[in-house]
């Protein structure tokens, strides 16, 4: 069943989000396209899915970014897909995020932070993603790990859970985020439990989904009785890259 954060419900099997349907921000310095509800776009049908709120395709040009804002009680994740982001956080972190690593910021009470491109000449493309904490007022944190392009072509990685399981890194939520980076042919079966429902977010190249197609930019919403979760890489891309979130 595909449930926003306001309570609307389908008993479809699947609800496909296509790339060309999202909502689009044009900045100059940031285009942005938003699966989600978010800022001024504003889409009653996809207000979030489940505690996952954000999913924003960011491409920030050269010289450019977020300067510092403040954000609280929400899981907010960083994957950069192209390029370098320059992170700083008032908790006292600094870093550069690149291919391949996934940043996490717990924003709990209260953080303030900026975001910029890392290089001034080259395009960076970033997934902004917001999960929902399971509790507001935590103590803010903060998470970066490389797990790698190349080295983990061809299986379903675990990149985040409640528990860090594997070396994962943690969320203050039921959220297991697989990632799966793979060529082309290349296939994955995702089990999914029962009374599980799952968010399906293509990043890069063209993937079937249990005989779906889907090309970049493309999300798919599954409800617990969609059975599982089979991908198989079909477009002649070097690498496809899928995220897969399994939420509670």
């Amino acid at each position: 069943m595909m449930t926003t954060s306001q309570g609307a419900a389908t008993t479809l099997p699947f609800i496909l989000r296509r790339a060309n349907e999202r909502g689009q921000a044009n900045h100059g310095w940031l285009k942005s396209q938003h699966s989600f509800s978010f800022a001024n776009y504003y889409d009653p049908k996809f207000m979030g899915f489940g505690p996952l709120r954000v999913i924003n395709d960011d491409r920030i040009v050269g010289g450019s970014g977020f300067p510092p804002h403040a954000h609280r009680d929400m899981e907010i994740l960083s994957y950069v897909v192209e390029g370098g982001l320059e992170h700083r956080d008032s908790m006292g972190n600094g870093s550069v995020i690149r291919p391949g690593e996934l940043q996490r910021m717990s924003a709990g009470t209260g953080v303030r932070h900026s975001e910029y491109n890392h290089s001034s000449t080259d395009t960076t493309r970033f997934l902004q993603i917001w999960v929902l904490p399971e509790s507001r007022g935590q103590r803010p944190g903060y998470e970066q790990k490389d797990f790698g392009v190349e080295a983990r072509a061809g299986a379903l990685t675990l990149l985040a859970s409640r528990d860090g399981r594997g070396g994962a890194l943690t969320l203050r939520q039921d959220v297991d985020l697989w990632g799966f980076v793979a060529h082309r042919g290349d296939a994955a079966t995702h089990r999914l439990a029962a009374g599980r429902r799952v968010w399906v977010q293509v990043v890069r190249g063209r993937v079937a989904l249990s005989g779906v197609s889907l090309g970049e930019g493309d999300g798919v919403a599954l409800n617990p009785q969609a059975g599982d979760v089979e991908l198989t890489i079909t477009g002649a891309s070097p690498l496809a890259d899928v995220l897969v979130f399994d939420m509670g």
